[in-house]
């Protein structure tokens, strides 16, 4: 079975607008992204942001929970915590994978729409299960990966789909579903 990592890109993606944005990390994301992450066995879950200032924030959050009062108040928190790293970016994170696998991770885009690289669930998670690849799954805030990210990947994922057309999840619950699909029983 190949290794599955996972990244929340905040840069760059889209605002509603459609406009190239960076969002900011929020408390919810990191902690709830980290608990999917460790139950579904990522073995490693990378948050993405350009902004030091951003990168810092969510550095004392970790801390808190890994080094500070949290960590002897709740240690399921800092196991899930010690599985995630800040990045500058996507390039950083390919990098640090590549670093660790000796060879460069197959990477898959999730996003809200169809497009023409598209795989299923079950093609992904056969892969997953039946080769020793390692994976890199992108996530994007906002309103999703910018064009030229899902570009570079190698795959993108079927969106989450209801009964209905609306799709907009929040990325933590989308990310919770995925990884339910990819790695659950």
């Amino acid at each position: 079975m190949g290794d599955l990592y996972i990244a929340l890109i905040h840069a760059p993606v889209y605002n509603k607008n459609m406009e190239t944005i960076a969002t900011s990390i929020t408390n919810l994301d990191i902690h709830d992204i980290a608990r999917s992450a460790t139950t579904f066995g990522a073995k490693r879950y990378y948050i993405v942001h350009p902004a030091e200032a951003q990168r810092a924030l969510a550095g004392r959050i970790m801390g808190y929970w890994q080094e500070g009062f949290g960590s002897e108040y709740n240690q399921n928190r800092q196991e899930a915590f010690s599985r995630v790293r800040l990045a500058f970016d996507i390039s950083e994170v390919e990098a640090d994978i590549a670093q660790e696998q000796g060879r460069k991770a197959l990477k898959v885009a999730t996003d809200a729409h169809q497009n023409p690289n598209t795989t299923s669930y079950p093609a992904l998670r056969q892969r997953i299960e039946e080769t020793d690849d390692p994976v890199l799954l992108l996530f994007g805030t906002g309103w999703g990966l910018i064009h030229d990210v899902l570009e570079s990947c190698d795959l993108i994922l079927d969106p989450v789909y209801g009964p209905g057309e609306w799709n907009h999840l929040s990325v933590r619950s989308a990310a919770s579903i995925i990884l339910d699909r990819l790695r659950g029983h």
